[in-house]
C-alpha cells in the first residue's frame, strides 16, 4: 500500500510516517502543498494524509484538486481543527475520512486500512492464494493453517504479490508499493527479501520468477 503524508510540522509528518513504515506500508512524505500536488502527478497513492493548513497550497484546495483526479487516492484529513463545523466543511470538499489532532495512532493506522479497501478497486479484506490467507488489518499471514512469522518488508511484499495474483509485478513495481521513493532502483533489495520470503513460505514453492517480467505467486 502506497500512502503520501502531507503535513508541515516535521516532527509530526516523520513520527507518523515512520509508525506507518512499521505496519509494513510504503510511505513518502512532503511539507507543502505544492511539492505534494506534484508527487501526486507522479505517483499513483492508495491514501493521502492531509494536514489542512499548509504553506504553498492550502490543504483545502489540495484536496479539491485529489478529488477531481479520475483514479483518485482516498484521503484522510489530519487535522488540530476539531469542531463539527470544520468536521463538515473537510467532508464537503471531498475528504473521505476526517481525523483530528491530537489522536491516537492505532485510529489512524485501523483509518488509513479502512479507507484503502474502500477504493472502487480496493481487494477483500482478507486476501487468499496458493494456500496463503493475508490479513492486512491483523498483520497475519497462514499457508496451509501454519502461522508465518514474516517480517515488516516480507509481509508487505506478499500482500503487494497476493494483490496482483495471478499477474505479474516486477521488481521495480515492487519497490515501488512496498519501499518508497528513496528506494534505490539498483539496488537487489527485492531479490533478497523475495529470497527470505520464499523459504519462509516453505515447500512447495509458490514464488515464481520470470526474466525480465517480474514475480508472481504461481
Amino acid at each position: 500500500m502506497r500512502i503520501l503524508v502531507v503535513e508541515d510540522a516535521r516532527p509530526l509528518a516523520e513520527v507518523v510516517a515512520e509508525g506507518l513504515r512499521d505496519q509494513g506500508m510504503a510511505v513518502d512524505v512532503t511539507y507543502d502543498g505544492l511539492t505534494a500536488a506534484a508527487k501526486l502527478d507522479l505517483t499513483a497513492y492508495d491514501v493521502v494524509v492531509l494536514d489542512r493548513d499548509l504553506p504553498g497550497l492550502h490543504g483545502d484546495a489540495l484536496c479539491r484538486t485529489i478529488t477531481e483526479r479520475r483514479d483518485r487516492p482516498m484521503v484522510l484529513m489530519l487535522t488540530a481543527a476539531g469542531e463539527p463545523g470544520d468536521r463538515v466543511s473537510g467532508l464537503t470538499l471531498g475528504a473521505d475520512d476526517y481525523l483530528t489532532k491530537p489522536f491516537h495512532f492505532p485510529e489512524l493506522v485501523l483509518r488509513v486500512h479502512a479507507l484503502a479497501r474502500r477504493r472502487p478497486d480496493a481487494h477483500p479484506r482478507t486476501l487468499r492464494a496458493a494456500g496463503i490467507e493475508v490479513d492486512p488489518v491483523r498483520r497475519t499471514a497462514v499457508r496451509d493453517g501454519r502461522q508465518l512469522n514474516l517480517s515488516v518488508k516480507e509481509f508487505a511484499l506478499l500482500q503487494a504479490l497476493m494483490r496482483a495474483s495471478p499477474g505479474f509485478l516486477s521488481a521495480e513495481a515492487l519497490l515501488e508499493q512496498v519501499w518508497d521513493e528513496n528506494a534505490d532502483p539498483f539496488t537487489n533489495t527485492v531479490t533478497v527479501t523475495i529470497g527470505r520470503l520464499r523459504r519462509k513460505l516453505g515447500e512447495p514453492p509458490v514464488i515464481t520468477t520470470t526474466p525480465g517480467v517480474g514475480y508472481r505467486l504461481a
